[in-house]
């Protein structure tokens, strides 16, 4: 597993590169909707919806531990500042992420993230 893959994938805008960090059925869970997506093509698409939305995104921190590795990130959405991280799981640390986890704040932000992704899911 690989956070600075993943991550240059991302700052690159190489969406599919970073999908091809994790396994054939990976997890995204999502800072706004309860139940985890499933799946590869789920994937991708959240992230190609998050692409279009965040404004200014990048990634600050970044740490590493024996169970997944987190992102820290900011951006804005519709003209708000919005902090965030990204969790990576793997049960191996040498093998494909299994699951992508994002918490962000503050509510606000996280309010006008859902409306805007759950336009752009809608019609996707």
């Amino acid at each position: 597993m690989s956070a600075s893959r993943f991550r240059a994938a991302i700052e690159s805008g190489d969406l599919d590169a970073a999908v091809a960090l994790f396994g054939p059925d990976p997890r995204f869970f999502s800072p706004i909707v309860h139940r985890p997506y499933q799946g590869r093509e789920a994937l991708l698409r959240i992230l190609r919806a998050a692409f279009n939305v965040f404004e200014g995104f990048g990634y600050g921190a970044q740490y590493s531990g024996p169970s997944g590795h987190a992102l820290e990130f900011r951006a804005s959405v519709g003209g708000l500042r919005l902090d965030g991280v990204d969790i990576l799981r793997g049960p191996d640390p040498g093998g494909p992420f299994t699951e992508l986890a994002v918490l962000v704040r503050p509510y606000s932000a996280a309010t006008e993230l859902k409306e805007r992704m759950a336009r752009l899911l809608a019609d996707g």
